[in-house]
């Protein structure tokens, strides 16, 4: 996605959706790379049980992983259309890998890195599809599954349900850094759609359970603006 000017003047305190979805790259920038090295660890770390899973999908997860490692370079340098689609030196692309290695831990994982990279490429259809099927584990992966997808929808206009999946966002895990950036993004939708009440208990919630957060800084501002 191309850098975006946010229309919204901080004195009017006025919310425009490009401060709602829009923040997704800084999130992105700041922090989801650190995130996708941990989670995705755990995605492909996962061990099976089953004889099925040690003869046929345990070869094909290493290969997997070996087969995604240029489209992770290519990610994490922000290429998203290389991590896609052909990230080089012969090595498929998230989407290819999809394909190729379903039913594995690191097929499932490209599921999600398909998802962010179609997300910051404008392909708003295809992120919802790529996110809708990755299946996350834990606490921490569903909130940005949850998050990810509520940006998409965002971006497409489709703002109830953005904020329904915002909500499970900063619901799915009590985590200093997740939560209170989704529990923003529903205080500025909420906002938006004329939910006062709801947008102040949310910048609330910020401020008192997440006071060193990076956006407790704005609660004050925006509680003010809403009384």
């Amino acid at each position: 996605m191309a850098q975006r000017k946010k229309t919204a003047k901080q004195d009017d305190v006025l919310i425009d959706i490009s401060e709602v979805s829009g923040q997704a790259e800084d999130f992105f920038e700041k922090y989801q790379k650190q995130i996708l090295i941990i989670g995705g660890s755990l995605l492909l770390i996962v061990g099976g049980w089953l004889a099925y899973k040690f003869a046929y999908l345990k070869p094909r997860q290493k290969e997997a992983v070996e087969q995604m490692a240029q489209a992770e370079y290519q990610f994490q340098r922000d290429s998203f259309a290389l991590a896609l689609a052909n990230p080089g030196g012969g090595f498929p692309g998230f989407a290819d890998i999809v394909k190729k290695y379903g039913g594995t831990d690191a097929g499932n994982a490209a599921l999600y890195y398909a998802g962010v990279s179609s997300l910051n490429l404008g392909q708003f259809d295809a992120a919802i599809s790529y996110l809708e099927d990755f299946s996350p584990c834990g606490k921490l992966l569903p909130a940005m599954k949850y998050g990810t997808l509520g940006d998409a929808h965002a971006e497409k206009g489709d703002l109830a349900k953005a904020l329904g999946l915002y909500k499970k966002a900063a619901g799915a895990d009590d985590n200093g850094i997740i939560t209170p950036y989704y529990l923003k993004k529903v205080a500025l939708l909420s906002q938006k759609q004329g939910d006062s009440a709801a947008a102040k208990e949310a910048w609330e919630k910020i401020k008192n359970t997440y006071p060193q957060s990076n956006e407790a800084r704005d609660a004050d501002k925006y509680i003010s603006s809403l009384n």
